[in-house]
């Protein structure tokens, strides 16, 4: 039933599509046996579990790992653990609660709209010298410093200490991926370990000397009594910076290859900019930077009949339900004026991205910046794809000015 849906096999990850057209036409859930997951394919169903109480992104709140019928992780990974369990998105309520209380009033829409005009003349700036260069690598000239610099200014990390930012987070961000490999929570690890004492670092400073960045906000949280151990201040800026600029990065270059591949809907982008909402809306759904949300069991739960018991864990695929045809026309076709756009590619429930508007700032801008500044940038050779299945993106999106 699921002999489509292979997320190591290169010509599943160039397009994994029509695989999740067959999944979703052969049923509401799969037992998928090389992960040990349950597959759900439909958008009603993904989004209806995202919401599902009886559902976590943690058990530990409520049973050991024996309780559960789960292996406790080998000891050598604990630093990795250490660091991911202690952010919010791996959190229920209440911990889950009090820190997303915490964090929100950074990410209010009054706070994010004051972030407009850094993000503008950033992302201006960068397209400038792509044009002056005469093109380059769209990843590494735009995608990746534009969303890396906002959120480290939110944070407070300065400049001459961003370099490592990205290449900790890649590491990091290994580990989710579906049966990561000894090299990689190898690769993991150092970067949780090396990332944590440049914040335990970063925190000291600001405790002697406030800012008005995040990290500061929220040593000042501590000390007015919303209690915020350190492990979590550490893990909850080492999760926004991660999430903050991840999907971030990964939905520009998936989204400007879409567009040089759709080039009529380029050339409508181009004539009308007006239309970059809700192109940056359906290039999310189009190519979803996130293509699949873990979820444990807590309580036993039925999908069409088929009963899957606590304990199981359910793999809710977002780039399944993002094509899902009960929800969107003709969903194989890029249509950026489509405004019936339901996409979960933020998540949904608790969990919702808190970064959303940011992201949706941010990617506008920079796409605001090079239609403005690069209105003849054109592909310059086809891009390797990343040989991750959770986070798609690309290794390099080489791009020419003509």
């Amino acid at each position: 039933m699921t002999a489509a849906f292979d997320p190591w096999d290169p010509a599943f990850l160039a397009d994994p599509y029509p695989a999740y057209a067959e999944l979703r036409a052969q049923g509401r859930v799969h037992y998928y046996e090389p992960t040990n997951q349950w597959l759900v394919p439909h958008h009603a169903d993904v989004s209806a579990l995202l919401r599902d109480r009886r559902l976590g992104r943690t058990y530990q709140h409520r049973f050991t790992h024996e309780e559960f019928g789960r292996t406790a992780p080998p000891p050598e990974h604990e630093p990795f653990h250490t660091l991911n369990d202690h952010g919010m998105l791996d959190l229920e309520p209440p911990d889950h609660t009090r820190i997303r209380r915490l964090v929100s009033k950074a990410f209010t829409p009054r706070t994010v709209e004051r972030l407009k005009p850094y993000v503008r003349g950033l992302a201006d700036e960068l397209a400038s010298k792509l044009v002056s260069a005469g093109g380059g690598d769209l990843l590494k000239d735009l995608a990746e410093p534009l969303p890396v610099a906002v959120i480290a200014e939110m944070l407070g990390i300065p400049e001459s200490d961003r370099a490592p930012l990205r290449p900790w987070s890649a590491d990091i961000c290994g580990m989710y991926e579906l049966n990561p490999s000894g090299e990689t929570a190898a690769k993991a690890v150092r970067a949780s370990v090396e990332f944590s004492d440049y914040l335990r670092e970063l925190i000291a400073a600001r405790r002697k000397e406030p800012g008005e960045d995040l990290i500061s906000g929220l040593i000042a949280a501590h000390d007015e009594g919303d209690r915020l151990t350190e492990q979590e201040m550490i893990s909850t800026a080492v999760l926004l910076l991660n999430a903050g600029h991840e999907a971030t990065v990964n939905a520009t270059v998936n989204g400007w290859y879409a567009l040089f591949r759709n080039p009529s809907q380029l050339d409508a982008l181009r004539a009308d900019p007006t239309l970059i909402p809700s192109a940056i809306e359906e290039l999310m759904r189009y190519d979803t930077p996130l293509q699949l949300f873990e979820r444990w069991v807590l309580d036993e739960i039925e999908i069409a009949g088929t009963t899957i018991p606590r304990g199981a864990e359910v793999a809710l695929l977002f780039g399944s339900a993002n094509h899902d045809p009960e929800v969107f026309t003709d969903p194989g076709r890029l249509d950026l004026t489509r405004t019936d756009n339901p996409h979960i590619s933020f998540s949904a429930g608790i969990h919702y991205c808190i970064g959303a508007p940011l992201a949706r700032i941010e990617l506008a801008a920079s796409m605001g910046a090079l239609l403005e500044k690069a209105p003849t940038l054109r592909l310059a050779a086809e891009p390797d794809r990343k040989p991750n299945f959770v986070i798609r993106g690309l290794e390099g999106l080489a791009v020419e000015v003509g």
